[in-house]
């Protein structure tokens, strides 16, 4: 059985509340109004999370898309350069369209690597962007480069605070003074390695935004061929849609993103999605 509620700001998970679209916003606990997605290659935020980022981004925050590589190995025809400069034009276009800003840590596809090099990496990009909310892939995915940008999300959104953790980087940004929120997208085809369901806590409806995002993922025109020859998908258009419309039947939305919000200890236990988005985020209990 499942038993779903709409957060707003302010409240605990499972209490009712009625949105308030004029609510002061004086009283915004979250100051910082930038928004960083942290995603392994270019049109893995567009498949997974970039109907909410369009959101956010109409009420006013900044937006970065990130990712760690370029998608170098994104091509059987073109070589790791040539395909490399490709995807990152598609990704600045597919970014421009919701207004956001994209960002390439130019690491290699399938040389993502937890170490201290990519890790000082992650850790300047969230002190320069300061961002409220972080996104990222689920700690399980289906492959490692996937899971190893989670952890590095992880450690960076936390050790960000910490001033003794120094980057290297020439222009080095000072150290954050809270921990932002971090949020897991669902996997993609919402199963773990070993086909075990992966289930989203917290849905965000995209029906406004849906085109937008089919728009930014068409953007990413080189993959269609690729992915339909590695992996066997005919369209990412068609597995894009199923993929929100399965969020959306879990949440009782048309289409929806899920996502779990890092709760450990030293993270923020409060809700900032639906602060931003009260109207428009719904917590599903499984």
């Amino acid at each position: 059985m499942q038993t779903y509620t709409t957060i707003a700001a302010g409240k605990q998970q499972g209490e009712d509340f009625i949105a308030d679209p004029h609510r002061d916003s004086s009283t915004n606990p979250f100051p910082a109004q930038s928004i960083l997605a942290l995603f392994a290659h270019p049109d893995d935020a567009e498949f997974l999370c970039v109907g909410t980022l369009a959101h956010l981004a109409e009420r006013g925050l900044k937006i970065h898309i990130a990712t760690m590589t370029a998608g170098d190995c994104g091509s059987t025809t073109l070589s790791a350069k040539k395909i490399a400069n490709v995807r990152r034009g598609e990704a600045r276009r597919a970014a421009k369209l919701i207004g956001a800003h994209y960002i390439c840590l130019n690491e290699r596809d399938l040389h993502v690597f937890y170490n201290r090099k990519t890790l000082a990496k992650v850790t300047e990009l969230v002190r320069q962007t300061s961002p409220s909310i972080v996104f990222t892939h689920s700690p399980v995915d289906y492959m490692v480069d996937h899971e190893t940008t989670s952890q590095l999300c992880q450690t960076a959104c936390f050790g960000a605070m910490a001033p003794n953790f120094r980057t290297g980087n020439s222009r080095a940004a000072k150290p954050l003074k809270s921990v932002p929120h971090l949020y897991y997208a669902e996997p993609f085809g919402g199963r773990d390695i070993l086909g075990k369901e992966v289930h989203a806590t917290l849905f965000v409806d995209i029906a406004s935004t849906f085109s937008r995002k089919a728009q930014t993922l068409s953007c990413h025109e080189s993959q269609q061929k690729f992915l339909r020859t590695q992996q066997g998908i005919p369209q990412l258009l068609d597995m894009m849609r199923a993929m929100a419309e399965r969020a959306g039947m879990i949440s009782h939305f048309t289409v929806a993103e899920g996502f779990r919000q890092h709760l450990g200890q030293g993270f923020p236990q409060d809700e900032a999605l639906a602060f931003f988005l009260p109207e428009l985020v719904r917590t599903i209990k499984m």
